[in-house]
């Protein structure tokens, strides 16, 4: 795989609204044989879901994860969820910035950047998602928006230990469809470019994971390419057999 100068590679699971108790039992066989996997790994299963997933991944190299946080530790927001909540749970990161939070919820670039000072006040690593539409890459803003996002999500002073960075075309997000290599490469590139200009030599430290139709039948391909340090996986993160495939490309 592409680890010259690179982090450590993560594969990260999101569930979005999905399972029920009796999956668990999913979690638990991705467990199995996980001891020696070449890379982290992490799950992010619906908040009701969390405490029964920190049992079940307890003593396992499976970390957990939220899906979202609010901006402030506690206050009057209902059905929101704090990052202290999550961490009091055993999480030790949480996505924020998702383009289903971003589009569903209207969430703009500073909720996103207050997003993940929350996580970081809470110690843990903000998994923070850009990426661009259909709309915008056929008009080729691609760069630009990715470089906009950026400007105003990322934190000042973050580092690889309390974010990650995770880009997923919109309109590849559970398509079956994904960009060409040189396509990712060029737009991680980018990304890794704008990290290290922002914050020096930390900025090699911090994880770029590639989101968007990952399966096992292409995850070797695209974990090869250069700064893809990893992915953030849907539907695919389901079904313990097809996150261990994808997995398997760090074998």
């Amino acid at each position: 795989m592409n680890t010259e100068n690179e982090p450590r590679a993560l594969v990260a699971g999101n569930w979005k609204m999905n399972g029920l108790s009796h999956n668990v039992a999913e979690a638990r066989a991705l467990t199995e044989g996980l001891d020696e996997a070449g890379c982290d790994c992490m799950l992010c299963p619906p908040a009701p879901l969390l405490p029964l997933f920190a049992t079940a991944l307890e003593g396992s190299p499976v970390a957990l994860g939220g899906q979202d946080c609010h901006p402030e530790a506690s206050g009057a927001h209902t059905g929101d969820i704090s990052a202290e909540m999550l961490a009091d749970v055993g999480c030790e990161a949480v996505i924020v910035g998702h383009s289903e939070r971003r589009a569903d919820h209207g969430e703009s670039d500073e909720v996103v950047y207050a997003k993940a000072q929350a996580a970081n006040r809470a110690a843990l690593t903000a998994i923070i998602c850009i990426g661009e539409t259909q709309d915008q890459r056929d008009a080729g803003e691609t760069l630009a928006v990715i470089t906009r996002q950026l400007d105003g999500s990322v934190p000042e002073g973050v580092g690889g230990d309390d974010t990650v960075i995770a880009y997923e075309p919109v309109w590849a997000i559970g398509t079956g469809r994904t960009p060409m290599p040189y396509e990712i490469a060029e737009v991680h590139g980018v990304i890794r470019g704008w990290l290290v200009e922002r914050l020096g030599e930390e900025g090699e430290s911090i994880r770029i994971l590639y989101g968007g139709s990952v399966k096992p039948s292409n995850a070797r391909e695209l974990m090869a390419i250069k700064h893809v340090n990893g992915a953030l996986v849907g539907g695919a993160s389901l079904k313990a057999q097809d996150f261990l495939g994808i997995i398997a490309a760090y074998k």
